[in-house]
């Protein structure tokens, strides 16, 4: 008996079984937008788009998460507009209402020279806003303003 109980203590300590004893937990999602916020402070994109599709497997209908995503492919030192749309689009899917993707969007438009497109989330950002003031409204205002004068 003292064999067979030595036997199991051994094995338990083998690791055998240590699949089912509980880890490290994993970030919550908050921790995730954190830290992609910070790597996105940083430009560090590659660590932002790591927390941020770990974000999006975990939570898939969190806009918040999509917008950043979109944003750290369009910020990215190789820009990818493609996945850049995508992920604002699924923002505002789940989010009609988010300004910061409204106001990213635009920004990723005027990137592509699409105006009309821009301009369209401007309107949609006066509408959510009330006014022309908020934060989102007057930055892709003020993008759309460099847009242009750039194409005189």
């Amino acid at each position: 008996m003292k064999i067979f109980l030595l036997g199991l203590l051994l094995l338990a300590s083998s690791g055998l079984f240590a699949r089912d004893l509980p880890g490290a937990p994993s970030p919550t999602i908050d921790e995730r937008l954190r830290n992609a916020r910070d790597a996105i402070r940083a430009r560090d994109w590659t660590n932002a788009l790591a927390e941020l599709q770990d974000a999006a497997r975990e939570e898939p209908r969190n806009a918040d998460v999509f917008n950043l995503l979109g944003y750290s492919y369009r910020k990215h030192g190789n820009p990818d507009l493609t996945k850049a749309f995508e992920h604002y689009q699924m923002a505002l899917r789940l989010d009609p209402g988010h300004r910061g993707a409204h106001e990213y969007i635009g920004e990723a438009y005027l990137l592509d020279g699409r105006l009309a497109e821009a301009e369209k989330h401007l309107v949609a950002l006066e509408k959510l806003c009330g006014n022309r003031t908020c934060e989102e409204y007057a930055d892709l205002e003020r993008a759309i303003a460099v847009y242009r004068a750039r194409k005189k």
